[in-house]
């Protein structure tokens, strides 16, 4: 960044670091033992799906590499979600696999089509969260629907306060996004 971004207020954008997925396991377990909240077993990425054969290829490697544990779902603003899904206590597993898809994505060019990853949760009471990660801004958040497009924002906050030493959490909450509809939430 120089002086005249400075000046100016921009700033370099912040890098996506894929590596931080792998501290989601931990986090499940600490979120467990907090809040009741266990892994269901589901996790899905997000993207805008390219035109052209490089990209057909590609998705179509990636589905194969994951077998029968995956499943295509396009949500109303035309981005593609690939749902991974596990048995509930392998979230080690389910991660690379999470991991896998974006570094697929990302080593063949199409990194700017990436949105976000999510590992869903949910407690007997039937609250559900799923932990975001955004993968433009680099970090984590909470999401908890409840019916009728409401937000549990309570859940949201207990849930960054019990992350907030294990995930890098988005600090603006306007960037929050609700994922209504995600596939395996």
């Amino acid at each position: 960044m120089g002086w005249l971004d400075a000046i100016l207020g921009r700033s370099k954008p912040v890098k996506p670091n894929l590596d931080a997925l792998f501290a989601l396991p931990s986090a499940a377990v600490t979120l467990q033992a907090a809040t009741g909240l266990t892994p269901n077993g589901t996790g899905s990425v997000s993207f805008r799906a390219a035109e052209g054969g490089a990209f057909a290829t590609l998705e179509r490697d990636v589905k194969e590499l994951l077998g029968g544990r995956v499943e295509e779902f396009t949500d109303s603003y035309g981005y593609t979600w690939l749902l991974v899904r596990r048995a509930p206590d392998e979230v080690g597993d389910l991660v690379t696999e999470l991991h896998a898809v974006n570094s697929s994505l990302e080593g063949a060019g199409f990194g700017p089509s990436l949105l976000c990853s999510l590992v869903s949760f949910s407690d007997a009471d039937g609250r559900r969260l799923a932990v975001v990660y955004l993968y433009k801004r680099g970090t984590f958040y909470p999401f908890a629907p409840l019916s009728g497009q409401r937000r549990d924002n309570a859940l949201e906050l207990q849930a960054r306060g019990v992350l907030a030493g294990e995930l890098p959490l988005e600090e603006d909450l306007s960037r929050w996004f609700p994922v209504w509809g995600a596939p395996g939430l």
